[in-house]
């Protein structure tokens, strides 16, 4: 095989991997509706945490972070057998993300990559994936909000990674991702300024939805 066609190789299957739809699967394994029937209708473990089923939402947590953590392990380890520079890398870390929000196996309609970005930034850089998880935590646990904590994440993002690396290949997929990250949420940025978005663990009607919908349809519910 080429340089080429290996790289090529690569980069679809850490969009492969980033496909798989932990949200989903999740459900299904614990016996929950489709988490795109009820609440944000988002396949991501906030949504899932809306059900009630704190486990569900744990595996969904641990699934989206690991699949971006492992396509960067991955492409490193083995990228250096055939001598790939990080751009390689950067391509890898952009094809896992996107994967998860445009996710092949759910028609394109995937998540908003919170936790897979976690999972990537860590991957690259343990310090850089620490401080802007501790900066998602921090307005999480302070404010309640998933979803600006996300933001404020995403837009402390590619400043933490100019103040490790300074200028990279890297810091612009960090950047890509970044902005990625804040056009998904743009909804929630309307809600949070018309001050209706749900804080978190708010179950609202989704918890029983969900489980009806489980009981209504069966295993059927998620595609």
């Amino acid at each position: 095989m080429t340089h080429a066609l290996i790289a090529l190789s690569a980069v679809v299957a850490a969009y492969l991997l980033g496909s798989i739809p932990f949200a989903v699967v999740s459900s299904r394994l614990f016996g929950l509706a489709d988490p795109r029937s009820y609440g944000s209708k988002n396949p991501g473990a906030t949504n899932v945490l809306r059900s009630g089923h704190k486990g569900a939402a744990a595996v969904t947590l641990l699934g989206d972070l690991l699949k971006g953590c492992l396509a960067i392990v991955l492409a490193r380890h083995y990228g250096a057998d055939y001598g790939f520079s990080e751009g390689l890398v950067a391509l890898v870390a952009l094809a896992v993300f996107f994967g998860h929000l445009y996710p092949v196996f759910l028609k394109f309609k995937g998540g908003k990559g919170v936790a897979t970005a976690a999972g990537v930034l860590l991957a690259l850089d343990p310090w850089l994936g620490l401080a802007v998880l501790a900066t998602w935590l921090f307005i999480a646990f302070t404010l309640r909000y998933s979803s600006l904590a996300a933001l404020v994440a995403a837009a402390t993002a590619p400043m933490f990674a100019f103040f490790f690396w300074g200028s990279d290949v890297l810091l612009l997929a960090v950047g890509i991702i970044a902005m990625a990250l804040i056009g998904k949420h743009w909804q929630n940025l309307q809600r949070l300024m018309a001050g209706t978005e749900p804080k978190i663990g708010a179950k609202k009607t989704a918890a029983g939805s969900a489980r009806g919908v489980a009981r209504g349809s069966g295993r059927g519910a998620a595609s």
